[in-house]
């Protein structure tokens, strides 16, 4: 894997180029950046911060992206097949119409995000939390919601999801609650 900087591939970027197939960015300070449809299939992006940035059509499928900071981020449209965010903040961020199938959300922070029309057919988000996410017409076939926090989420359709009795349903009680 090629560890490049920040710097160097917002210069890459900024001359047309969109691939950046498994590089290393761990670490990367890439606030407000604009890397609409970039190609970072593969890539290792933990602990990189790029809240307020617009990844919007990116394709981050496989990508590693441990404890990220995504907050506020625009990813609309964007391929997180098979990736993995543990830990990952995800809060205010859109992304609605954006394919995360089979990806890994395990404690994932995504308050008030934005998965309208999101396909997380398979993905993992036990123990996340979802507090006044809009799940609007997502997919949640076979998605495991062990253990994560629903308060509030709007628009959750359950019936093909996989929860347990930690999981907190959309009006703050756990199964069989109120």
């Amino acid at each position: 894997m090629q560890k490049i900087s920040a710097a160097e591939l917002l210069r890459a970027y900024a001359n047309g180029q969109r691939e950046f197939r498994g590089v290393d960015l761990r670490q990367a300070d890439l606030f407000e950046c604009n890397l609409q449809d970039i190609d970072l299939q593969g890539s290792d992006l933990s602990g990189a911060y790029l809240a307020y940035a617009n990844l919007s059509r990116a394709n981050l499928q496989h990508a590693v992206l441990q404890g990220i900071e995504l907050s506020n981020s625009r990813i609309q449209s964007a391929n997180l097949t098979r990736a993995i965010l543990h830990l990952a903040n995800l809060s205010r961020a859109t992304l609605s119409y954006s394919k995360l199938h089979h990806a890994d959300l395990t404690s994932a922070t995504c308050q008030t995000t934005d998965f309208r029309y999101a396909d997380l057919s398979h993905a993992n988000l036990s123990m996340a939390n979802l507090t006044q996410a809009n799940l609007e017409r997502s997919q949640l076939n076979g998605t495991n919601l062990c253990g994560s926090c629903l308060f509030r989420a709007q628009g959750v359709d359950l019936s093909s999801a996989i929860y347990d009795d930690r999981t907190i349903f959309p009006s703050g009680y756990r199964e069989g609650g109120q």
